[in-house]
């Protein structure tokens, strides 16, 4: 028993550092992609996300692949039964798939218009809209703490935004208006990224299929969108520079890192809870400060941003903190 626990202990610590790592490096390699000068076209950001989606259905059909003890037929009998035996089932998903969808172009308009460290902050909003539909939605209690945290959540993401002095100098080359952009491509993707979360969990809970049949109805229906996005937008990008325009190793990597991070998600969740999580997210905000102030250097922190920040790192660590009543018996 105490090598199952310590496995278990692992597994957290291990799908945490991994969590830290991937929402760490995809901030930033794709705030670097965004802003990189390069010769020839930028890579679509649409079309990353496509790319992004049918990586996470091809990871999760492994995954179902090796949990059907990597044997293709009961692998065609899961999916047949699971996925296109069940059409209202997996319709249900295509809700979901097309605010994350959304969501997840929304980030790369954020972080085409904002630094890294301000993205993170404010990004942790989707905590504040995820609390609300919770409660709204799963008719979920909030204890005291919670509703305290996310006081202090809104309060620190304000100090974030709050605009400082340095950023009147004309030598910086966004204006507030785009800044102004990507505040507002956050805020939509909180509110899209708390909705489509509860909404995902409410679906999760009332049936009893695996998260990873549950990502690959998610990721069938996010490429459709996703591909529907690519033509609507940069449909006349697209037939003169062709699909792959402007790709190079590092679109690559930020495409992979965005895929892993659903599934990363999914592990966690599975492994960890939501304090860990919390930890996670506020590593992940101090180290994007500090390689975006050292080495992007699109960012000099003010002393208000730095109020912000640990306001924000607190109550993400306040909601998921739950007081143990005293003398609670030792579980056995």
């Amino acid at each position: 028993k105490g090598a199952r626990e310590e496995m278990s202990a692992n597994l957290k610590y291990l799908s945490l550092g991994i969590l830290v790592f991937q929402t760490t490096s995809l901030v930033l390699t794709m705030r670097y992609s965004r802003t990189l000068k390069e010769e020839g076209p930028r890579y679509l950001s649409s079309t990353a996300v496509v790319i992004a989606e049918l990586l996470k259905i091809l990871a999760c059909v492994l995954l179902v692949y090796k949990d059907s003890k990597c044997n293709l037929r009961t692998l065609n009998r899961v999916l047949h039964d699971e996925i296109l035996n069940k059409p209202m089932e997996t319709l249900k998903l295509a809700i979901p798939s097309g605010i994350y969808t959304l969501q997840n172009n929304l980030l790369y308009v954020a972080l085409s218009n904002l630094d890294a460290a301000t993205y993170q902050v404010t990004y942790q909003l989707k905590i504040l809209t995820t609390a609300l539909f919770s409660v709204s939605m799963l008719s979920k209690k909030l204890g005291v703490y919670q509703w305290l945290s996310l006081v202090i959540l809104m309060t620190g993401v304000a100090f974030v935004q709050w605009p400082s002095d340095s950023q009147a100098t004309p030598a910086k080359e966004h204006s507030a208006g785009s800044q102004f952009v990507g505040l507002i491509a956050v805020l939509i993707a909180c509110f899209s990224s708390g909705f489509a979360g509860v909404y995902f969990e409410k679906i999760l809970k009332e049936t009893k299929q695996s998260v990873w049949i549950r990502n690959i109805q998610l990721g069938f229906f996010g490429s459709i969108f996703g591909l529907m996005g690519v033509y609507i937008y940069d449909g006349e990008q697209l037939s003169k520079n062709g699909f792959f325009q402007g790709y190079n190793k590092l679109t690559w990597v930020v495409v992979i890192l965005q895929a892993l991070g659903g599934l990363v998600i999914a592990a966690v969740i599975k492994y960890a809870d939501n304090i860990l999580k919390g930890f996670a997210t506020s590593l992940s905000i101090i180290l994007s400060t500090l390689i975006s102030y050292f080495w992007l250097q699109d960012f000099v922190p003010t002393s208000v941003f730095f109020l912000g920040a640990i306001l924000v790192i607190a109550a993400t660590f306040l909601y998921g903190y739950d007081p143990k009543p005293a003398g609670n018996p030792i579980k056995a």
